[in-house]
């Protein structure tokens, strides 16, 4: 495959990585991205606790229904990486988000599972909800116990430092960098928002059903070198 690490990647990611104090045994050249949703079906990921009808594949385009509410997780575990998405709300107040890190299964009393949160959401959910403004855009936060440091604090949510997201019908661009418990979120071509320390620096990747149709497309990820990660901070392996 050919790569396509381009140089606003590779100045960005090497800038990313003295913030962490992090040297990389690859050279950004030899990176490169690869599909993690192939536009065909669904090779690759595991419905969780879905159904058959959540999840279907249109022109290149993953539909989820958005019913019942849980999770579709990637086969294998991540590490540090690039994910690339883009996704578009077809319902006024819709929710929906990729869990990063991620345990791959749900909690006993709950649908969804224990991960970083990488949230998106239509820009009607806070006032059919009476919530907050912070509600409109990409917020990052850490979900069912899970345990992380926010840059932009609401709680334990980190909110975005602009309101970049579009609306139902429209195309957004999340890039999301997971390296060494600490993620950054691109939102339409910009960097606002981050979070650090996360409890888990390994784990799969997830979808989430919650209520509403949601399209991603255009979905890739360049898996990045290993750091030090203990058994402790990777997420156990689901049969």
């Amino acid at each position: 495959m050919k790569s396509t690490f381009s140089k606003h990647y590779a100045t960005a990611l090497l800038a990313f990585a003295l913030s962490l104090q992090i040297s990389f045994a690859q050279a950004p050249e030899n990176l490169s991205f690869r599909p993690l949703f192939n536009g065909k079906n669904l090779d690759g990921w595991i419905d969780v606790n879905t159904s058959k009808e959540t999840w279907k594949v249109k022109n290149g385009t993953l539909i989820c229904s958005g019913k019942p509410i849980g999770v579709m997780r990637s086969d294998k575990q991540y590490e540090n990486f690039i994910l690339e998405v883009e996704w578009k709300h077809m319902e006024a107040g819709g929710n929906s988000g990729v869990f990063v890190w991620s345990e791959g299964t749900p909690q006993e009393n709950d649908p969804l599972t224990k991960a970083v949160e990488v949230q998106m959401l239509e820009l009607d959910y806070a006032p059919q909800h009476n919530a907050t403004e912070d509600y409109v855009h990409g917020e990052l936060f850490p979900t069912m116990g899970m345990t992380a440091i926010p840059d932009n604090p609401r709680g334990i949510r980190s909110k975005s430092l602009e309101k970049r997201c579009k609306g139902k019908g429209e195309w957004n661009k999340y890039v999301v960098v997971c390296v060494d418990g600490t993620v950054k979120l691109s939102v339409n071509g910009k960097f606002v928002n981050g979070l650090r320390n996360s409890e888990r620096k390994r784990g799969y990747i997830c979808l989430e059903a919650e209520g509403a149709e949601i399209h991603f497309r255009n979905m890739r990820i360049m898996e990045l070198p290993d750091g030090i990660t203990s058994a402790a901070q990777t997420a156990p392996l689901v049969n």
